[in-house]
């Protein structure tokens, strides 16, 4: 099944069902996908309509025409819209929370917001030629929707400070010998790729899926024990759901297990 977000002038997010998966495509290519307030609200609904479908387990976002995303629609902001949804950060995402596994598809550009819209994906397949760029301080400014806060997360200090302050890009090669990506493919092969390894995460239990997302969120910057105080929260609803008792039977009986996500 494919949907496509309608919004006044143009659709411009795509979305299409894979299975488990639901598929999200930015879709402004004339624009190479730069974010303007409608990109912003329709990826937010698109979000929204991956967590209300209890039968989608995971979603992978990516770009139409051989580009991720070229981040803020600078034009559109100098007439003064905003690429942000109010409580969801950069493009409805950067400072969303959603549940359920997101994965970036990135092949050709992703820069400035379209790299931190990768950064607030769980996982980053790249093809090998992929741009991966911060270039926010050449324009004046920092990379505000996440950049400056995750890079240095994901990467060694001196190398997310070299990206930041340059603002030079790396290719997708470099990227996986960063630890940027968790996977690097041939040119044209991510969204494959990236559907592949979601089709493999959904063969887990949808709440530890969400326990997990929960737990590395409360434990980032947190004491120990916060961290375990909170795991044990997530630990005793686990305990108490069907997906827990399906799992240990399923392993008993020697076959895959049936999740309910209850």
């Amino acid at each position: 099944m494919s949907t496509t977000a309608e919004h006044p002038h143009s659709p411009v997010v795509r979305t299409e069902r894979i299975g488990s998966t639901l598929l999200i495509t930015l879709d402004r290519p004339e624009a190479r996908n730069a974010v303007n307030a409608a990109v912003a609200s329709a990826l937010a609904d698109a979000l929204d309509a991956l967590e209300a479908d209890p039968t989608l387990r995971a979603g992978v976002l990516t770009g139409e025409g051989g580009t991720f995303s070229a981040g803020m629609d600078l034009k559109a902001a100098l007439r003064g819209e905003s690429p942000e949804i109010e409580g969801r950060g950069f493009g409805g995402l950067t400072e969303a929370e959603p549940t359920k596994p997101l994965i970036a598809a990135v092949e050709g550009f992703a820069m400035g917001g379209g790299f931190e819209l990768a950064l607030a994906c769980d996982l980053i397949v790249a093809a090998e030629d992929a741009r991966f760029g911060l270039p926010e301080v050449r324009r004046g400014l920092i990379a505000a929707g996440g950049g400056v806060i995750r890079l240095p997360k994901r990467v060694p200090h001196h190398l997310a400070m070299e990206l930041l302050l340059t603002g030079e890009p790396v290719d997708g090669r470099r990227a996986g010998d960063l630890g940027l990506a968790n996977r690097v493919t041939a040119k044209g092969q991510a969204v494959a790729e990236a559907l592949r390894l979601a089709e493999r995460l959904t063969d887990n239990a949808p709440l530890a899926l969400a326990a997990v997302k929960r737990v590395v969120r409360a434990a980032d910057g947190a004491p120990d024990a916060e961290a375990f105080a909170f795991q044990r929260t997530q630990m005793k609803t686990l305990m108490a759901s069907d997906d827990v008792r399906e799992g240990m039977t399923a392993f008993a009986e020697r076959r895959p297990a049936r999740w309910t996500g209850r």
